[in-house]
């Protein structure tokens, strides 16, 4: 293994990571916070806590949580309140939602939620934002109390500007929402002896597509985009956001992190028998029976049809599992391909030790700190 990589890049501004060990970029992790068959939620939630611990041990840069809704398999609806509880559990490393639905709450909402946890773990919050449901459509309309979902999404830049602004406490006069404060927010620091906290949740826009790339490059924006699911599209949406930034206030050059579905183990065989747990789930999801996730044995006796096979094939095609070796080479692969400044693991498996002891295998293959 070669010598340790010093790639500081910068994290004044709480966005850019430091690669460690010999890491070609910085590593982070992506948490569903699934519930296996077997398990409940209560235990879903602790191995949430016990994979935000490890990484921080090891020296992952951060830890995001995702917004579903309906999915008895996954237990991270309430992104805000899993942070809150995480950030009682750790200490240093950077919590965030990857991402919050905007287009399912009211942008006051969300700045009071995050300025809560802001004041919970100053200097450590992200706030990562996407514009799809993260659900059906009848259950995005149950969400919103609405039954025109267009609305959402083609109203996502407006409603991006007013959180910023309820964040900022920058409404400008004569604004109906000009007197209306998100608290905790700037305007305690204007309040008679108030002393505001120095940090605000950084924003980050979400994508599997152009649209998000597009404007999150035009406003100056970090961008994170869904490999894990729609890798076809990373590249070309990557080469957007790029050729789409201006510099902002908050960044100077473009910085863009790429979630990655990764699962590294001893043995080869159990990497695959783990990792076509997640591929039987998409199964059920993208045919509308969601469920928990399947024990490795259910899914190794399940009768795969023609179809599925072809689908779990093109699935796992973009899963990167095997060996430490394996999953090293192949997250050094993606990242010199595509060019993403940080990697952002999810590893998918029924069980908790399966996932712990993954992140711990690619932490060790890189060389990262003990902790």
């Amino acid at each position: 293994m070669s010598s340790e990589v010093d790639h500081t890049r910068g994290t004044d501004d709480g966005i850019r990571g430091t690669a460690r060990g010999t890491a070609p970029v910085p590593l982070s992790v992506l948490d569903l916070v699934t519930v296996g068959a077997g398990n409940t939620a209560t235990g879903a939630v602790r191995t949430a806590v016990d994979i935000a611990r490890t990484a921080e041990r090891r020296g992952f840069h951060r830890y995001w949580v995702a917004e579903h809704h309906s999915m008895p398999g996954v237990a991270s609806s309430s992104p805000a309140v899993l942070l809150a509880h995480l950030a009682a559990h750790t200490s240093s490393i950077r919590l965030g939602s990857g991402g919050v639905m905007l287009p399912n709450h009211a942008p006051l909402v969300i700045a009071e939620q995050f300025g809560t946890l802001e004041a919970m773990a100053p200097g450590r919050v992200d706030l990562g934002l996407g514009r799809a449901p993260g659900t059906d459509g009848a259950t995005a309309a149950a969400l919103r109390r609405t039954e025109r979902l267009h609305e959402g999404a083609d109203d996502f830049p407006q409603q991006l500007l007013e959180l910023t602004r309820f964040l900022d406490g920058s409404f400008p006069d004569g604004h109906p929402y000009a007197k209306i404060h998100a608290v905790p927010g700037p305007v305690q620091a204007t309040s008679p002896g108030g002393v505001q906290s120095p940090h605000r949740p950084p924003l980050w826009l979400l994508g599997s597509s152009g649209f998000s790339a597009q404007l999150a490059g035009a406003l100056g924006l970090p961008f994170a985009f869904a490999h894990h699911f729609s890798a076809a599209n990373t590249v070309p949406a990557l080469d957007l956001y790029r050729s789409s930034f201006r510099p902002s206030e908050v960044l100077a050059e473009p910085y863009a992190l790429i979630g990655v579905s990764a699962l590294a183990t001893e043995d080869e065989r159990e990497a695959r028998r783990q990792v076509m747990t997640g591929a039987l789930s998409m199964i059920r999801l993208r045919t509308g029976r969601p469920g928990l996730v399947p024990t490795p044995e259910e899914a190794a006796a399940h009768d795969f049809s023609d179809r599925e096979r072809d689908f779990v094939d093109s699935w796992l095609g973009n899963v990167i599992h095997g060996t430490p070796d394996a999953v090293r080479q192949g997250l050094d692969d993606l990242a010199k391909r595509t060019g993403a400044d940080e990697l952002m693991i999810t590893a998918n498996a029924h069980g908790s030790a399966a996932r712990l002891r993954s992140y711990e295998l690619i932490a060790d293959a890189y060389g990262l700190p003990q902790g």
